[in-house]
């Protein structure tokens, strides 16, 4: 396909309907057309010229709006899924068992089709993609054309450009001193004016026309943020629970740093010391003051060494409150919650008949021992745990999680009398003898419980990319419904003066300017042509 040479010797694009120096027609469709269409100038747009080739088609799918505007209606109907259910980073048990566990067949499907980690799938992240394509090709299909329409025309236009101009006056005796006063005037309302042959172009804010491109480009260094965020390391949003007195490696950290916690304080507002709002209290209840973690941060020194406990150097003592992050090397550890746990369960050997004891023995519910010997023969041996009991749908025990929330063991009794011991099942309120009535029970004695810190690890360096695409999405919103490209031109024609003007929005707004342009001269005010339109219609 040739480009095409217009009479003022123009060399268009290939599929120009209007030639981009002189405005002239040079499509016989558009010559039919009382008034022309000016989105794009009449530019010649690559979808809409080329549709041979396989990449001819893929640019001419994501050039269209349409698809643009599908493809962010299945991206937010997908986000809204997502968040029917708890994400699998919510949860405690494998999510293969969870969803189908708490939610029955849907859950199943759920988790089946991959919503269970929806943000972070592969098919979610292509949705972004396709989104940013899109615009790139929306972009780049009309506003290369556009800049260069915009920036070949001339001054002096075709008859046909100006006639079909929504706006359009002939002037039959036209004044030469008209035109100096005008171009004056046009000067006076910040026109920029070009004269060429006693001919003129007015023309001021153009740049309103890049305004959704600034939009597009805003928009695609957004999504741009949005998926930096599921590189790993760039953005970081973890839970870490951590018991007094214990150390937890931070995650997200490459095994760097550790967090311990020495103590959790939980502080309320006391009604004698708050006079002013003793009513208030009186009322609520107990009302939290402060939450906080006196915490140490470490950082591992030397290689990590398989099966031995890293080497760790302080690195700084914090107090942890909530809105009061500990902060280093660009991540921030909040204070979000707190829990108290059970720690420890303390139980005595006891006969049945006599409850004559024979040894207690504590079990450490993070780390409880396999055996414990009561001396005198006595001893106790754990078969089995569960830290989260329940029972399983066929029956057998199970646990929910890793957390003692509700334990249960499987005990083995044993004594001088009982030898090969007796079997017992004892949880919270819940005593059980499989193999028959026993001698011996685990009489439950006392439990020691532990606070917990809940902290969320933060890290966002993906954040200020986000907030740059964010700032150029409102300077395009700004450039576009605050400012409209104006454009007026005076033109001398078989001694006569053509009036003609264009905006890509504002009508009423051109109309008015115009009409202060033409202030104390001869020229008539040009006519609104698509209003004479709609008022003969009416008429008739």
């Amino acid at each position: 396909m040739k480009d095409v040479k217009c009479e003022c010797g123009h060399v268009n694009p290939h599929g120009t309907v209007l030639c981009e120096a002189c405005g002239k027609i040079l499509d016989e469709e558009e010559k039919k057309k009382q008034l022309l269409d000016m989105r794009y100038e009449g530019s010649a747009r690559r979808s809409q010229t080329y549709s041979k080739t396989f990449v001819d088609k893929i640019w001419n799918f994501f050039s269209s709006v349409k698809v643009g505007v599908w493809l962010i209606v299945i991206t937010l109907i997908a986000s809204i899924l997502g968040t029917i259910l708890p994400q699998k980073m919510y949860i405690d048990l494998p999510p293969e068992v969870y969803y189908e566990q708490e939610y029955g067949w849907f859950g199943k499907l759920y988790y089946q089709l991959g919503f269970d980690d929806l943000y972070g799938s592969w098919w979610y992240l292509l949705l972004i993609a396709l989104i940013g394509i899109s615009l790139v090709i929306c972009s780049l299909d009309r506003v290369v054309p556009l800049y260069k329409a915009l920036k070949a025309q001339r001054v002096s236009r075709h008859e046909g450009f100006l006639k079909r101009q929504r706006v359009f006056g002939i002037n039959k005796n036209p004044d030469e001193n008209d035109i100096a006063l005008v171009k004056k005037q046009l000067a006076q309302k910040r026109y920029h004016v070009r004269e060429e042959n006693g001919d003129l172009l007015a023309e001021k804010g153009r740049f309103s026309r890049w305004g959704p491109y600034v939009n597009h480009v805003g928009l695609i260094i957004f999504l741009f943020g949005g998926m930096l965020r599921f590189i790993p390391g760039v953005y970081v949003n973890e839970n870490l629970w951590v018991r007094e007195g214990e150390t937890a490696l931070v995650p997200e950290t490459g095994e760097q740093f550790y967090l311990q916690n020495n103590k959790f304080i939980l502080q309320h507002y006391d009604k004698e010391k708050n006079k002013t709002f003793e009513k208030a209290l009186e009322r609520a209840g107990d009302v939290v003051k402060n939450y906080q973690s006196n915490v140490v941060l470490y950082r591992r020194s030397g290689e990590k060494i398989p099966g031995e406990k890293p080497k760790l150097e302080k690195v700084k003592d914090y107090k942890v409150r909530v809105n009061h992050p500990l902060t280093f090397e660009g991540y921030s550890i909040y204070q979000s919650s707190f829990r108290s746990e059970m720690s420890s369960m303390t139980f005595a050997l006891t006969n049945k008949k006599t409850q004559q004891s024979f040894g207690e023995l504590t079990v450490n519910l993070q780390d409880p021992k396999e055996t414990y010997d009561l001396g005198n023969g006595y001893s106790v041996k754990i078969l089995n745990y569960f830290p989260d009991f329940e029972f399983a749908k066929n029956g057998e025990p199970s646990t929910k999680s890793r957390v003692p929330n509700n334990p249960a063991f499987i005990f083995r009794m044993y004594s001088p009398d009982k030898p090969k011991g007796e079997t017992s099942f004892v949880a919270i309120r819940q005593t059980i003898e499989p193999f028959g009535d026993n001698t011996y029970k685990m009489a439950f004695k006392g439990i020691g419980t532990k606070n917990v810190s809940g902290f969320t690890v933060r890290k966002d360096s993906s954040l200020w990319v986000i907030i740059i695409g964010g700032i150029l999405f409102m300077i395009g919103v700004i450039q576009g419904a605050y400012w409209n490209h104006r454009r007026i031109w005076v033109q001398h024609k078989n001694g006569e003066v053509w009036v003609a003007a264009h905006t890509n929005k504002n009508w009423y707004g051109l109309k008015r300017e115009i009409e202060k342009v033409l202030e104390n001269t001869k020229l008539d005010q040009p006519e609104d042509q698509l209003q004479r339109e709609e008022t003969d219609k009416e008429g008739a």
